[in-house]
């Protein structure tokens, strides 16, 4: 396929021949950790490396033997979808001793295996550390004993460590997200959601355990995902008498006709006391006080379980990537590091300073600096901590603040999931900022027919685990009805707008600040939230509802690659949605280990085509089965999916046999992932304390006038933070024929699926991480925004 122009990847420094890669997964299993490992494999084979598995953690590198063996192209095949780790993970006592890693570093340096990246928490982490620090002295030891040759003392001199944090918990301080931290976030979303339906029926209150003995993380974005009543961390333990103003809430939710109670409890929750807080307490005290029938659900191992997200096999692949680079740029000089993630960015940071910053959370705790200890966690975490108090606690109408302005909420483009928690966000903070709030339904079609009324708090309970619009949402633009919009805006005194969708969304405001020289009504605070599947909206590298998308897309490839298991070999055609943006097609393909992916941005012909499929041929003869293609669906109009899959079927006549499928909108259904739950949630909140302070700065003798550009936003994220950026800046940025922003930076990662394929391309390293420093609470907008 026709490649881009990026910067080579490798320069003589950065060969990887004549070097040794070992990779081991140590401590607890999370998913993604095998997507991580065949990243490492098929990198370290693409640059010329020797890449070595370490089965069983560090027992298998004290062990030795049959534990280190050379990896193979091939052998890391079908693992992406593949929950825990297939190397195998175990707790090893013998490495902690003098001895055992001296067991240890005989077995590495028999392989000449000088290179380790290892995927795991803390302890797995300190662990390689240490070891790294003692290697010229274990070697030493090996010589004293005649087991190695003097020479060897030379020729392995520096042990280089990589780290990736492998842990479903998100307890490691200097990265935003963990592997395996989405996938957990998933299977605890999709209990609660089944939970809340037999909860409804008999009008029963759930009290739900989540891991985190030392870390709220589940907890707490968990309990902000399904908008639970009430939810109890170790980071921030309940005000003495915690006890009574629960079960205040909780009547007072039931009394609001409120059918079901949801309580989430980190297994680590304790009181200010340091005393433990367990499901069984909180149950008997829902019980005794109010009386509700209150069943407790621990979720337990459940959580570690299962296929990894899109998000966690995005994450993985890239750190793992990301960590292949680092260990051909480390010099003996170089200490330890992690390839970590702050906001969508690749970022190194040493490893020991990661460590100490993690330890230092937990010393907080265990004496009692309790909002030292939420500050240390990061800024991302504070942030979902302020936002679920914000909104799942309502202050009485005497503690508001009445600011007398009226703001609406709309949703314009098409559906997508995570829409109604914005909507959700957006109400609720605006009531707690004084607000009135209104809801148009229908887009800008409701808005001139005024289709205008009063939301309440109560209105939007339960709405965040819903898909698609429930306030409904419609493509038409405002411009033809500019009149009649600017008539409902002064009938209902409407003070600012926030609108919620697509590219349709971005295209209205334009039109409405044009329309502002004409009609005064529209003068005033506007922002827009990016929400559509296909990702195209320019000033945003995500928007609300691509990572559902993306869930969907690649469940469904797992699915129709196992439908081949046990047959011959076969090609699967496989058609996404997205317009004439490839996010969909590109990112999907990298999350279920396509082979191609066919999109607009980047134009082929038949002879990539023909390309593509003698590639394929290749790899079917020696040992993959199943092959995967995926084509956007406005890539190129005359290679059709039709057309394609009969290239594919005739070409591939005596080797393989093609199948292909179209996905459609089934991509756009669904309940919210809780990625997109947070998101959305969180954006919302942001956008709705932006509104309130332009209704602050606007509003001059009895009246809000704003005729600013900066008075119209859109509030996306870009790379490390979430940025309010003026429509009329953003038109220069966007090719409005094809409804896609000029540069996309989901680009640079089409190379990554490529060389995870086995193509020979080049990569662009310029956005590779650079070793940077931990900073106590360094901007980390957005929980998890890895690049999806």
């Amino acid at each position: 396929m026709a490649q881009p122009d990026t910067k080579k990847i490798f320069f003589e420094n950065l060969s990887g021949a004549g070097k040794a890669i070992a990779v081991l997964t140590s401590g607890g299993d999370a998913q993604g950790m095998n997507a991580a490992v065949r990243a490492v494999v098929r990198m370290g084979l693409y640059v010329g490396a020797k890449v070595y598995f370490i089965h069983e953690g560090y027992q298998g590198m004290v062990d030795g033997g049959e534990n280190i063996k050379e990896a193979t192209w091939e052998s890391v095949s079908s693992m992406l979808q593949v929950g825990g780790t297939v190397i195998g993970s175990a707790r090893c006592k013998e490495f902690r001793s003098h001895e055992g890693r001296l067991k240890a570093a005989h077995n590495l340096v028999q392989q000449g295996i000088t290179n380790l990246c290892v995927i795991g928490g803390d302890g797995s982490l300190t662990g390689a550390n240490l070891f790294r620090e003692e290697w010229s002295g274990l070697l030493g030891e090996l010589v004293d004993q005649g087991l190695i040759e003097a020479d060897a003392v030379q020729k392995y001199s520096a042990l280089h460590i990589v780290g990736m944090v492998g842990s479903i918990d998100n307890d490691f301080c200097g990265t935003d997200m963990t592997i395996g931290t989405d996938s957990a976030l998933h299977r605890i979303i999709e209990v609660v959601d089944a939970i809340m339906t037999t909860a409804q029926s008999h009008q029963r209150t759930f009290v739900l355990e989540v891991m985190g003995r030392h870390c709220g993380y589940l907890a707490l974005v968990s309990a902000l995902a399904c908008g639970a009543d009430w939810v109890l961390i170790p980071e921030m333990p309940p005000e003495d008498g915690w006890e009574d103003k629960m079960c205040q809430k909780l009547s007072a939710n039931r009394a609001g006709m409120k059918r079901l109670n949801i309580i989430i409890v980190a297994e680590g929750a304790i009181d200010r006391n340091n005393k433990s807080i367990t499901t069984d307490l909180i149950k008997n005290l829902v019980v005794k006080c109010l009386g509700f029938d209150t069943r407790v659900t621990i979720l337990g191992h459940v959580q570690r379980g299962g296929t990894p997200s899109a998000f966690d096999r995005i994450l993985a692949s890239r750190m793992g990537v990301e960590a292949v680079l680092a260990l051909l740029e480390t010099t003996a000089n170089t200490p330890a590091c992690v390839v970590s993630l702050c906001g969508n960015q690749s970022v190194r940071l040493p490893l020991m300073e990661c460590v100490q910053m993690t330890q230092e959370v937990q010393k907080a705790m265990d004496e009692k600096r309790f909002e030292e200890a939420v500050k240390l966690r990061g800024r991302s975490f504070e942030n979902n901590l302020k936002t679920y108090k914000l909104l799942a606690h309502r202050k009485p109408e005497s503690e508001l603040p009445t600011s007398n302005f009226n703001v609406a909420v709309l949703n314009v483009g098409a559906p997508a999931a995570g829409m109604n928690a914005a909507v959700r966000s957006a109400v609720r903070v605006g009531i707690s900022e004084g607000h009135k709030m209104f809801a148009v339904s229908d887009g800008f079609e409701g808005f001139y027919k005024g289709q205008i009324k009063e939301i309440k708090w109560a209105d939007v309970g339960g709405w965040t685990g819903q898909g698609g619009s429930l306030l409904g949402t419609k493509r038409t633009l405002p411009a033809k009805h500019v009149d009649k919009i600017a008539e409902q805006m002064r009938m209902h005194n409407i003070n600012a707008l926030l609108v919620v969708g697509g590219f349709e969304a971005f295209e209205s405001l334009l039109q409405l600040y044009e329309a502002r020289a004409t009609y005064e009504e529209l003068c005033i605070p506007m922002c827009m939230l990016p929400a559509t599947i296909s990702n195209n909206v320019p000033g945003t590298d995500l928007s609300i509802g691509a990572d559902t998308a993306l869930n969907a897309i690649v469940e469904t490839c797992d699915r129709i690659k196992q439908s081949a298991s046990g047959t011959k070999r076969r090609v699967f055609i496989i058609e996404t949605m997205g317009g004439y943006c490839g996010y969909l097609a590109s990112v999907g393909g990298l999350a279920a280990g396509a082979d191609a992916a066919y999109i607009y941005e980047e134009p082929f012909d038949i002879r990539d085509l023909q390309a593509n499929v003698e590639h394929l041929t290749e790899k079917m003869k020696t040992s993959i089965q199943r092959g995967l293609v995926l084509r956007n669906e406005n890539s190129n109009e005359n290679y059709t999916t039709d057309f394609i899959y009969q290239l594919y079927s005739e070409e591939g006549k005596g080797v393989f046999d093609s199948r292909k499928n179209v996905l459609g909108h089934m991509q756009q259904g669904g309940a919210p992932s809780p990625f997109d739950r947070n998101f959305g949630t969180k954006i919302s909140a942001k956008a709705m304390q932006w509104v309130t302070k332009k209704l602050t700065e606007t509003f001059r003798q009895g009246r809000v006038f704003a005729n600013t550009e900066d008075s119209c936003c859109l509030l996306g994220m870009r790379r490390r933070a979430l940025v309010f950026q003026p429509v009329v800046q953003l038109k220069e940025h966007t090719d409005f024929v094809h409804r896609i922003p000029k540069e996309q930076w989901w680009l640079k990662l089409r190379p990554l699926m490529k060389i995870l394929a086995k193509y020979k391309t080049s990569y662009d390293v310029s956005d590779s991480g650079q070793l940077e420093h931990v900073v106590r609470n360094r901007p980390k907008e957005s929980d998890a925004s890895v690049a999806m």
